[in-house]
């Protein structure tokens, strides 16, 4: 990587890589388009970090489509090309693995978590040497056999390959929206029972959901309460409720809990029956959007500055000044 006047360059012909202009470089977009350009914006408070100390994230967007081989192609290809950028962990989207064309064949290509599919990412993983963020796995359970149910399980891995956490989805998206066509995540999916504690990664603290999880913001609340330094939200939002709804909810998440959020996407036509917004991104605690995917398939990266999440917390100090008297603990972890 070079930098000369605030613009990045890359070797790899398929990608246009942009600096929003902050100090050192700090965040910066690859975006699937050919002409270079650079973006800025004001930063809200000093840089403390060098941004050669800071850790890198990167964030892939795909379409899955009900081709789990293809999709595992295109998906290895990205995590690939984020460890060559330097990346020490790839954020996936929400059906990373597939998307079905109904209930009956989502069911038929699930599989359980020591399957094939994931023995391949545990490998990629290992491979990379980066730690990957599973967004929405697909999932046999245990009681895969009583049920004929799936969770949609969102699986993080270290750089060993190693499963250290799971996350199955607690809110199921079941919703009829005009000229977006209903869901019913019922119809083939179990809802998860528990919330997970965040994780520590070389980036921070993850505190792992699911898509339709980013509109409730008592779990949000509950994972900054409980030490999450980093929300990631992986996705696969409808052409309706994306353009309304995707960025003001994520810059809600981030400014309310003071995290960055992270949200990989799924974009484009999955098959006849399904499409899905994209904008994948990443916003940092003071609710700004740091990095975006453009449309395509693709990467954006930034840069986790804890240094400047902990002053931003000790400038506004939010969560001292919560009052449980007057609305009790929303959020707060249950013991």
């Amino acid at each position: 990587w070079a930098s000369s006047s605030g613009l990045l360059t890359s070797s790899c012909p398929f990608f246009c890589v942009l600096d929003s202009g902050y100090l050192d470089s700090q965040y910066f977009v690859l975006s699937p388009v050919s002409p270079a350009c650079a973006i800025h914006r004001p930063r809200a408070m000093a840089i403390s970090s060098s941004s050669c100390e800071l850790p890198l994230v990167a964030v892939c967007q795909v379409t899955s489509t009900p081709d789990k081989q293809q999709n595992f192609k295109t998906c290895a290809e990205l995590v690939r090309e984020a460890a060559r950028l330097g990346s020490c962990l790839a954020f996936l989207p929400e059906a990373f693995d597939f998307i079905a064309r109904d209930p009956a064949e989502t069911l038929r290509l699930s599989e359980p978590l020591d399957g094939n599919l994931l023995g391949e990412y545990t490998q990629l993983a290992r491979e990379c040497g980066l730690w990957l963020s599973l967004g929405g796995f697909h999932e046999r359970g245990q009681d895969w056999e009583q049920t004929q149910k799936i969770y949609n399980c969102h699986v993080l891995l270290n750089s060993k390959g190693s499963v250290v956490a799971t996350y199955r989805k607690t809110h199921l998206c079941d919703v009829e929206i005009p000229g977006q066509g209903p869901m019913r995540e019922s119809n083939s999916t179990l809802p998860g029972p528990s919330l997970e504690s965040p994780v520590s990664t070389p980036a921070g603290k993850v505190g792992l959901a699911i898509c339709y999880d980013m509109r409730f913001p008592e779990l949000s609340l509950a994972l900054a309460q409980a030490g999450a330094e980093i929300l990631t939200y992986p996705s696969a939002f409808g052409s309706v409720t994306g353009p309304a709804h995707w960025e003001v909810l994520l810059r809600a998440r981030a400014i309310e809990t003071q995290c960055y959020v992270v949200a990989a996407a799924q974009c484009g036509r999955h098959h006849e029956k399904r499409s899905s917004y994209g904008q994948s991104m990443v916003v940092d605690p003071w609710g700004t959007v740091v990095a975006r995917c453009s449309e395509g398939q693709g990467l954006c990266l930034a840069r986790i500055d804890l240094n400047y999440l902990r002053q931003l917390r000790q400038h506004l100090p939010v969560f001292q000044h919560r009052r449980p008297d007057l609305y009790g603990n929303l959020g707060h972890p249950r013991s």
